[in-house]
């Protein structure tokens, strides 16, 4: 079995990736385009990993950090049926039913008893955050994000209760 590993090159014509059986592929579109035939994630191509920004990545949300094929497609198709099932008028009416400060994962968990909807079936995290921030965007709400605890003057913490992980950020 020939090893499928993409990367971005650096070149004078612009994007470039090389693919560790040899080929050049010139642009993303292209790059895209041979990890899906190898069975790559077509959104990280292959790595695991998203670039968030330079020196910053985390696991690649559209294959669940595995890099390969099935599982962005697994994803795609999750998330297609969450969007038909949870709409914007759910969760508006969720909302509306709230009186005060609120969590996504409250809100979420309201969509996922509602709808009847076992844990790990759909995202529903995902999917609800991303209805909140339309929400945000058309005014109708204001969403923040606290910090965990106050390091000293001018540091907050941020704690990650799914990893059990905290990192620290300068203000």
């Amino acid at each position: 079995m020939t090893n499928h590993t993409i990367s971005p090159q650096n070149g004078i014509l612009g994007e470039a990736f090389a693919c560790d059986c040899g080929v050049l592929l010139g642009g993303r579109m292209t790059a895209e385009l041979h990890a899906a035939e190898n069975g790559l994630c077509s959104a990280c191509l292959g790595s695991a990993e998203e670039q968030m920004a330079p020196g910053l990545a985390r696991g690649c949300s559209a294959c669940a950090g595995s890099g390969r094929r099935k599982r962005q497609i697994t994803w795609q198709l999750a998330y297609a049926e969450a969007e038909n099932l949870i709409t914007l008028s759910v969760v508006r009416g969720i909302v509306a039913g709230v009186d005060g400060p609120f969590r996504l994962s409250e809100i979420a968990d309201t969509v996922r008893a509602g709808l009847g909807l076992p844990g790990g079936r759909l995202p529903v995290g995902p999917r609800v955050r991303d209805l909140l921030l339309q929400l945000q965007a058309a005014g109708e709400i204001t969403m923040l994000s606290a910090p965990d605890e106050m390091v000293g003057a001018d540091m907050v913490l941020y704690r990650d209760p799914q990893w059990q992980r905290a990192r620290t950020l300068g203000i």
